[in-house]
């Protein structure tokens, strides 16, 4: 899985508030629990989601609704009930960005990103519904 590099790396979070867990990691790099979700209003809608053992490393996301407006995943209940997500809108969903050859972007459709925002506790999950979605959906950069 790609990262970008940033070149001048934000100062990971300290707080525990800030720091968002993936007790699994992310699929290919399990070892790396610990992120930070970075915003900045200049690159909004998109945002920053920082290794906290890496600060140099970052994976570009963007909520999905953004991408395909009619992106409606279904998860598992063992799944639903590990995030402890007892209401859906405690939910924040993002997708991953992947930059690739002639300033072309795509977004991971069938592996999205879920975090409790009360807890930030997250997982990325394949949804029941994943074969309805691409892995590379083409993002608009226009």
């Amino acid at each position: 899985m790609n990262t970008l590099e940033l070149m001048e790396p934000e100062q990971p979070a300290t707080h525990s508030n800030d720091v968002v867990l993936l007790p699994y990691g992310l699929l290919g790099l399990e070892r790396v629990k610990n992120y930070s979700l970075l915003a900045n209003p200049e690159e909004s809608p998109f945002q920053w989601f920082q290794m906290l053992e890496d600060a140099k490393h970052a994976f570009l996301v963007v909520p999905p609704e953004l991408v395909v407006s009619d992106y409606h995943p279904d998860f598992e209940q063992e799944d639903v009930e590990f995030l402890e997500l007892n209401d859906p809108s405690n939910a924040l969903i993002l997708t991953i960005v992947t930059l690739r050859d002639a300033g072309q972007a795509t977004v991971n459709l069938k592996g999205p990103i879920v975090i409790n925002r009360q807890t930030w506790i997250g997982k990325q999950i394949i949804p029941s519904n994943a074969a309805q979605y691409p892995v590379r959906q083409p993002l608009s950069l226009s």
